[in-house]
């Protein structure tokens, strides 16, 4: 007598349907921005559970606790590091363009420095956060159940901003990934109006008529963009692909003290790199021989996240050769 509940399948097409399953729901829950709103789930239901609680711009701050704490129980049921983390990212002016939430107390720093426990830190949202839910009351997008269908949460913001492009995205999903730096909201912007006014020849506008008013990512943290040669056409084809890759420098500048002595200012690093280990790096370059001419190093930059690094040289060291190496 054979059992009715057992079922004999093809392994071949169980495998590839279960792991297409499950990686559809790794880009689509998880890894991989929403190109409408900018947004993983994640950080829309941090932004929408802000909203639904009034924890608004114009008002004050909520513990940082508070809000994790409705996102896990209401939206989001995963571990309260992963919200919180995200959520201090979201507050940092060194990893974000156009910071969404407006954080009060110890976020972190540019050093690497992590921010305080979420039970000391407080939060509300910023003035740009609240442009992505506007009108989200008047029937603008779509909403579904939450994790357990007994509350409902949107599956996309409004967002009047175009936060894909001015913030940025990375994530890696299952065989697929994406790295979009950010961009200039006052670029995008001109861009869009461009566009518009072209509204007969959409299909028509060419990559370097946008590169009038769109001229390359723009960084929270700085820097300069370095085109080797060769290389003249990869920021446009970074732009007009979505495939490429630029080379970001730190901008210096150079300061003469005197007495045939001089020093390089940093002023602004490429961004996400930690500024304690750059100094560690060059320290040790130097005190192993490999970098030559150097004086002193010190960090003269100040609690704002405003970079201030200072090289100085030995007397009669040639700049561009301590700069070339």
């Amino acid at each position: 007598m054979t059992d009715r509940s057992i079922q004999a399948i093809n392994i071949e097409s169980e495998m590839r349907d279960a792991y297409l399953s499950y990686a559809m729901s790794v880009i689509v829950s998880r890894a991989l921005p929403d190109a409408r709103d900018g947004l993983k789930p994640v950080h829309r239901r941090i932004l929408y559970a802000m909203h639904d609680m009034g924890v608004h711009a114009s008002g004050g701050h909520k513990k940082s606790a508070r809000i994790v704490g409705e996102v896990l129980g209401k939206y989001h049921p995963h571990g309260d590091g992963a919200v919180y983390d995200t959520m201090v990212r979201m507050a940092q002016d060194f990893s974000m363009r156009y910071m969404l939430i407006d954080g009060q107390g110890n976020f972190g720093s540019i050093d690497g420095d992590g921010a305080a426990a979420m039970r000391y830190t407080e939060a509300r949202m910023a003035d740009i956060g609240g442009e992505l839910l506007i009108d989200i009351n008047k029937e603008t997008v779509d909403f579904v159940d939450n994790f357990d269908g007994t509350l409902s949460e949107p599956s996309v913001l409004p967002s009047m901003v175009p936060n894909l492009l001015v913030n940025g995205a990375s994530g890696i999903a299952v065989g697929m990934s994406t790295n979009i730096p950010p961009h200039n909201l006052g670029e995008i912007c001109d861009a869009l109006v461009y566009m518009l006014r072209q509204w007969n020849r959409l299909d028509g506008i060419e990559v370097d008529e946008l590169m009038q008013f769109v001229k390359g990512p723009d960084f929270p943290t700085g820097g300069v963009i370095y085109k080797m040669r060769g290389e003249e056409d990869m920021l446009r084809s970074a732009l007009a692909t979505g495939r490429g890759k630029i080379t970001l420098r730190a901008k210096v500048h150079i300061e003469d003290i005197g007495r045939g002595k001089s020093r390089i200012i940093v002023s602004e690093l490429p961004f996400q790199t930690n500024k304690t280990t750059l100094i560690e790096r060059i320290a040790s370059l130097a005190s192993r021989g490999k970098l030559e001419g150097l004086a002193d190093l010190r960090d003269e930059s100040d609690r704002q996240n405003s970079v201030r690094l200072v090289i100085e040289l030995q007397r009669g060291a040639e700049v561009t050769d301590v700069m070339g190496q």
